[in-house]
């Protein structure tokens, strides 16, 4: 049996007024994902347990198999992992994002203006963190270059306990009330204080702002966390596998979990990305594997935006590039089963991730369904719904038909 899992990363959402009160998933063309709920089974699925904040790194290690209460241990040492960054058991990783933060006239305060840096290109961001690390790096603490945005910084000794904020929870506010708290929160608070002045002199980012572009005018850092311990498939399922995403926290996922990372070129994480190219690399790949796990982070990228077109369109060509490629792929491969679904919802109201359980589907090449209706929100309240409270069974369903 092969096994194939096909998360489209925020891909629920809210009824939005401009789509007719339709949901992005219910506006956008999606025949494979349509299919799928058409002639397998569905369900619903709490990926983000009670207590937990709603992050891809929650919700995937759940749909993994792994219960967040008991692996969880924070988001950046799954991208440390990723980065080939060796954690000791006294280190502490960090998410550390370039960010784009707007001052008022006397620069006393300032909001988060994008999450992002206008999604500062991986060789220019390389250069920043870079030297952000020759300016505020240490015997204790540096920062390593990651894509895009996206980077580490790792406190050797360092404390657990600090309370930190995503910066893309926080779009449009003022950072006042959401930086660091609890323990470390001051050495936290002083590096990214500092930072401002190392970033706003930077030679690209007076390139960015002459071009129209937003700088990275500040770091940003969360998602503390220690090295996990996590079984690996082959220890939990007997299985081998791979996985392809185009962010570093859903490779540290895979690394853990030990399956092989592939090495797609063009992966973005937003629409530009190589969609066709992760289909075909994990289909390669699982001619000699029995699992592969195909991450597409561009609708949660839209919903962060708030922007309704570009998710219907990352939804359909997730639909038509990765899921409609992978299910003519494994015509050839028989017996196989095909599990879609979205992390968590990232609705374009939030412009941030919610924690409602989310809709999956799965397909058996052995056996075949026939039901109304297609793969949306509806799916929520369907009637022959599988409902999986503990997200982190569903993978024992999906694997073993059972929970």
């Amino acid at each position: 049996m092969k096994y194939v899992v096909l998360i489209g990363d925020g891909m629920t959402d809210w009824p939005v007024p401009s789509l007719d009160k339709k949901t992005p998933l219910q506006a956008a063309k999606t025949p494979n994902m349509d299919r799928i709920a058409r002639e397998g089974v569905v369900g619903v699925a709490r990926t983000v347990p009670d207590g937990f904040h709603p992050g891809s790194d929650v919700a995937n290690l759940s749909i993994m198999g792994y219960d967040p209460a008991k692996y969880y241990t924070g988001r950046a040492p799954f991208e440390a992992a990723s980065m080939g960054v060796e954690l000791s058991p006294d280190d502490i990783a960090f998410r550390c994002n370039l960010v784009t933060l707007m001052f008022d006239e006397k620069k006393t305060h300032a909001r988060m203006d994008d999450y992002s840096a206008g999604h500062i290109t991986t060789e220019e961001a390389r250069v920043l963190i870079e030297q952000v690390d020759k300016e505020l790096g240490s015997d204790e603490i540096r920062f390593y270059p990651g894509v895009s945005y996206r980077h580490l910084m790792v406190h050797k000794g360092g404390q657990t306990g600090a309370d930190c904020t995503p910066p893309h929870d926080i779009l449009g506010k003022d950072i006042t009330d959401y930086l660091p708290l609890g323990r470390g929160c001051d050495c936290l608070k002083d590096l990214m204080l500092r930072s401002v002045d190392v970033l706003e002199r930077h030679a690209i980012n007076k390139k960015r702002v002459s071009e129209g572009k937003k700088p990275a005018n500040s770091i940003w850092l969360w998602g503390e966390g220690k090295r996990p311990n996590l079984p690996t498939y082959k220890e939990k399922y007997g299985l081998t596998g791979s996985l392809v995403s185009a962010v570093d926290l859903m490779k540290g996922l895979g690394i853990f979990a030990g399956l092989e990372i592939l090495d797609v070129p063009g992966l973005t994480g937003y629409l530009d990305t190589n969609f066709i190219g992760k289909a075909e690399q994990s289909l390669e790949a699982l001619q000699k594997g029995d699992i592969a796990y195909i991450h597409v982070e561009a609708p949660d990228e839209a919903g962060h935006g708030g922007k309704a077109a570009d998710k219907i369109k990352a939804i359909e060509d997730f639909d038509r590039l990765v899921v409609g490629t992978v299910l003519k792929g494994l015509e050839s491969m028989k017996p196989y089963k095909v599990l879609v679904m979205p992390d968590h919802a990232t609705p374009l109201e939030l412009r941030t991730h919610s924690a409602e359980p989310v809709p999956f589907a799965i397909l058996d090449s052995e056996v075949r369904n026939s039901r109304e209706g297609g793969f949306s929100e509806e799916i929520l309240k369907a009637g022959d719904a599988v409902i999986m409270e503990r997200g982190h069974e569903l993978m024992d369903y999906f694997i073993k038909g059972k929970s």
